[in-house]
């Protein structure tokens, strides 16, 4: 039994100040005053030290294990130890439940990177599902993010949805002049900056491109009602025009990835669709591909969750930025990358807030003299699993 105490405990309503949290076992047993202390004598203590007692961060959208797994182009490392090396450094930023976005293209056209050929995609779905039974620090899921001119690999991926595998699923479409790149400049520059590539073989690559077969309609459809059966999740990625957002909802799209105008996210949220930003762009000031800034969209009130997208120090930092910088409330901030993402995949039944009968999935952030935010508690289901004392000398 552990009783956190001495902080500012961020709830589901509020951000409650002289209460402790009391966990027993796996669970959150009790949040009391802080004069009732005495009535656990059993407890151990943690000092908050005036610090935020926070849920842990569920990150659903980061291809972060790809660059563990295979730091250089030619270098392939060892998936379990690349799973077991990122999830120290993920609990060092809060990340207590990862989604592991894993890219399932037909072909990759920006860089080669080994991680997204099938069989070493398959070999990392497998080493994510192993996580679940063995020694672990955080908790490891897996966000499928299918291409759709991947058609040779649908078959697998829905057994690996009837496997029990896949815990979200989204559908990509980098087809260059919509999405993400419907700025056709900005997909040659984004080119140019991965491969050594002349101006006519760019053309030659964009006409390929945009007339490459991809899934249809019916089979995207046909895949997300598997996923929906399973209980999982389906995303659409880089949502561009209110009129795709009508198509991706009648396949029962509850989540909008990365929507590239203020217009189309404020739409999805009018249709009861979840919004999801990247936090590096909060902290870039901007999108790194010319699209909508994350940090308007959320003082608009267009956006609900944050994760991490390839920056897993971003979240933390992410949080704060928003509240200090764009004046927004840091309560709905910290639901952002707790409660809202814990929703958005179906998992707010057990985690996302401090509330008795949860798992206890919590974090301690004190701040340093000029606001940089120390982690210095992290707790898993229950689990002490890192304390961390920062120093002068």
């Amino acid at each position: 039994m552990y009783i956190i105490h001495s902080g500012k405990i961020v709830t589901e309503q509020t951000i409650l100040e002289g209460f402790v949290v009391v966990v027993e076992g796996e669970l959150i047993r009790a949040i009391i005053p802080k004069e009732q202390i005495g009535d656990y004598p059993e407890a151990r203590l943690i000092d908050a030290r005036g610090g935020y007692i926070s849920p842990g961060f569920i990150d659903i959208h980061s291809d972060y294990i790809e660059t563990i797994a295979s730091p250089r182009p030619t270098s392939m490392m060892d998936f379990d130890i690349s799973l077991r090396e990122a999830e120290k450094i993920l609990i060092s930023h809060g990340i207590t439940t990862m989604f592991h976005s894993l890219s399932f293209y037909k072909e990759d056209v920006f860089s080669h990177k080994p991680m997204r050929n099938p069989t070493n995609i398959q070999r990392m779905v497998d080493a994510i599902e192993k996580t679940h039974n063995r020694l672990h620090l955080i908790r490891h899921r897996l966000h499928a993010r299918f291409e759709i001119d991947n058609i040779d690999e649908v078959d697998q991926l829905v057994k690996n949805i009837e496997d029990g595998k896949v815990h979200l699923l989204s559908f990509m479409d980098h087809t260059p002049g919509q999405g993400q790149y419907r700025n056709l400049e900005v997909y040659r520059e984004t080119l140019k900056g991965y491969r050594d590539i002349s101006d006519e073989d760019v053309n030659v690559l964009i006409a390929e491109r945009q007339s490459m077969e991809c899934l249809t309609t019916q089979k995207i459809k046909e895949v997300a009602d598997i996923a929906r059966a399973h209980g999982i999740a389906v995303a659409s990625h880089d949502d561009d025009d209110i009129k795709k957002l009508d198509l991706v909802k009648s396949f029962g799209t509850t989540i909008s990835e990365f929507p590239i105008t203020l217009e189309v996210a404020a739409k999805a949220k009018e249709l009861g669709i979840h919004t999801i930003a990247g936090a590096p762009n909060v902290m870039l000031g901007g999108s790194h591909s010319g699209n909508l800034s994350a940090a308007e969209a959320i003082s608009q009130g267009c956006m609900d969750i944050l994760c991490s997208d390839y920056y897993p120090p971003a979240l933390l930092h992410a949080v704060f930025d928003l509240h200090e910088k764009y004046g927004n409330n840091l309560h709905e901030m910290f639901m952002m990358v707790t409660l809202n993402p814990a929703k958005a995949v179906k998992m707010d039944d057990e985690l996302g807030s401090i509330k008795v009968g949860k798992r206890a999935d919590l974090l301690v952030i004190e701040r340093m003299d000029d606001g940089y935010p120390m982690l210095t508690t992290t707790m898993v289901n229950g689990v002490l699993i890192t304390t961390t004392n920062y120093r002068i000398k």
